[in-house]
């Protein structure tokens, strides 16, 4: 098929090839990733560490517990709508600008979570506002993930791409170090501050660094690989019916996988994290967000090295063994996180996320990119990853919903494990080894 006049010129000019280029690519990717999930766990640590309270006052610890897991829980429900809608249109119209909106999308939404009223203010209306803008959050970030490995896995030289996609992977684990890190320096203001305006801060903050974000990516060019099929191929009219219609099992395969990839952060971030710091004084919390900040800086520097050796040994052995490092150390993750030992909190989080954690995020993208079509691949990569994540986050809410706040937590990790097991089941599956 011939080149349209609307697949030529400029405007799709294909950028692979210098090291500029390169370096604007994994900037661009890594950065505004980082910054998405840096807004997006924000809201995780703080709901909490501080704000639960605020929005969710109950006559229970477990009523509270339970409306902050949902509120968190609907964040990840508007992830699968989000991959649709920006999926669909990184699909049809380019990478690029939908990476910028995604940005902007979180950003504002994060931005407002900040000058929202308490419910001592508005009542009802507060957290029905907080959940409005966790559902916002949600479609953000939909759409954020896939756009950013696509970005770097179609311009990945041959042999690399387990390599290129670790960059903005490296996104959620610096996302949630920034976050763990000023939450922590805001819980030291004076409680009555803190609880007054103290804890708007990083929400406002943050919307300086999504117009960082979305300048670093407005100056990347569109995806080359995508640009040659867009010459050559007729876009489809609705690409994610044609990832349902046509590659159905690789949708299925897909979701588990990203299933159990979603359940280890929504385990041991989330509800081993709430379990640790129920009733306990800020010293602990202290401890906690030590931990939880050394396993994130873990991730950030095991997800290349675990990306380079999807590249060499193939991505299934890589996500098998992460899994299995995962389910091994919730076993006895709930006793070292309540002992209080800075070095066994620590040690919990640097095993879970810089081992476990690490190894199947860092060959994870690659192996779904490698998965679908170039025509489908946004529309793809969104729909099975975040069908996976939403099913995930509501593991700490049934948990708590089963055995109460303060028994969920075996509930919590046999969920968990048997996630595992079918992520597992359904990686093994997968063929062709790649």
């Amino acid at each position: 098929m011939n080149a349209s006049p609307a697949t030529t010129g400029p405007k799709y000019a294909v950028a692979r090839g210098s090291g500029s280029t390169t370096r604007q690519v994994l900037l661009a990717s890594a950065v505004g990733s980082a910054i998405e999930w840096y807004d997006f766990y924000l809201y995780s640590t703080a709901s909490v560490l501080i704000i639960g309270p605020l929005f969710f006052p109950g006559s229970s610890t477990t009523a509270t517990v339970l409306a902050t897991f949902a509120t968190y829980a609907a964040g990840f429900v508007a992830r699968p709508l989000g991959g649709v809608i920006i999926g669909h249109f990184g699909d049809r119209v380019g990478r690029k600008n939908m990476l910028a909106l995604t940005l902007l999308v979180m950003g504002l939404a994060t931005f407002l979570v900040g000058v929202l009223p308490t419910y001592e203010q508005a009542g009802i209306l507060a957290p029905a506002l907080l959940v409005t803008l966790r559902i916002l959050q949600g479609i953000g970030i939909g759409g954020e993930w896939g756009g950013a490995v696509l970005m770097s896995a179609e311009y990945a030289p041959p042999g690399r791409k387990g390599l290129w996609t670790a960059f903005p992977a490296a996104g959620f684990p610096l996302g949630l170090l920034g976050s763990t890190a000023v939450i922590e320096l805001v819980l030291r203001m004076p409680e009555p501050q803190l609880h007054a305006w103290g804890w708007r801060l990083p929400f406002l903050a943050s919307i300086a660094l999504v117009i960082l974000g979305v300048v670093v990516r407005r100056k990347v060019a569109e995806s080359p690989e995508y640009v040659r099929a867009k010459r050559t191929t007729a876009a489809s009219a609705l690409p994610v019916r044609d990832v349902l219609r046509y590659t159905p099992g690789k949708v299925v395969r897909g979701a588990l996988a990203a299933l159990g990839l979603a359940v280890i952060v929504s385990t041991f971030t989330v509800q081993l994290f709430t379990a640790a710091s129920a009733g306990q004084q800020h010293t602990a919390r202290s401890v906690l967000l030590l931990g939880l900040a050394a396993g994130a800086l873990a991730e950030a520097l095991m997800l290349p090295v675990f990306g380079a050796l999807s590249d060499r040994w193939g991505r299934r052995p890589v996500i098998l063994s992460g899994y299995t490092v995962c389910a091994l150390v919730a076993v006895p993750a709930p006793y070292w996180l309540a002992s209080g030992e800075p070095w066994l909190v620590i040690m919990t989080f640097v095993l879970a996320m810089g081992a476990g954690h690490a190894a199947v995020y860092g060959a994870f993208a690659s192996f779904l990119v490698e998965m679908f079509p170039v025509q489908q691949r946004y529309s793809a990569l969104a729909v099975t990853y975040q069908l996976g994540a939403t099913i995930a986050s509501f593991s700490p809410l049934v948990a708590t919903a089963v055995a109460g706040s303060e028994r969920a937590t075996l509930p919590g990790i046999l969920i968990m494990i048997g996630c595992l097991a079918l992520a597992s089941a359904a990686v093994a599956s997968s063929r062709p080894e790649t």
